[in-house]
């Protein structure tokens, strides 16, 4: 990701003002469809989670969490398409990493929150105490 360093420092940055990392037990990227992946050979929110794990000293939880459901691009969906779309798109490959635990949710762009709210969603229906969103960009 050529801007990503760049990226990361802006987010740890901003990121410091709100959240108090002391407190946070891991990072959870946003995570792609398989068949995404492939066509992106990466997961840019995997590798922003990376760089605020450095920096903060927090795991990133990759992996722990999947994208069961390959909903497609959602860029020409309103709100409210999008969140039907993305129901049971997420689910947790083991229940007991997410239990009582303090969680940052970090993705690229937030839009519409659709699918910060669906993963929030299941990472709350896993036991997290607390999940706090964070995004890169806000899409309009």
């Amino acid at each position: 990701m050529y801007f990503g360093g760049h990226l990361v420092d802006w987010l740890r940055g901003a990121a410091q003002r709100w959240i108090d990392w002391r407190e946070i037990d891991g990072i959870v990227p946003v995570p792609l469809h398989p068949r995404k992946r492939r066509q992106r050979e990466f997961n840019q929110a995997e590798h922003l989670a990376a760089g605020l794990s450095r920096a903060f000293d927090v795991p990133v939880l990759k992996g722990k969490v999947r994208r069961v459901k390959d909903t497609g691009t959602q860029t020409k969906l309103d709100a409210e398409a999008r969140a039907r779309n993305l129901r049971g798109a997420f689910a947790v490959r083991n229940e007991a990493v997410f239990k009582a635990k303090r969680l940052v949710l970090l993705d690229d762009v937030f839009t519409t929150g659709a699918t910060t709210d669906s993963c929030a969603r299941t990472l709350r229906g896993a036991g997290a105490r607390e999940v706090i969103a964070l995004a890169v960009a806000r899409g309009v």
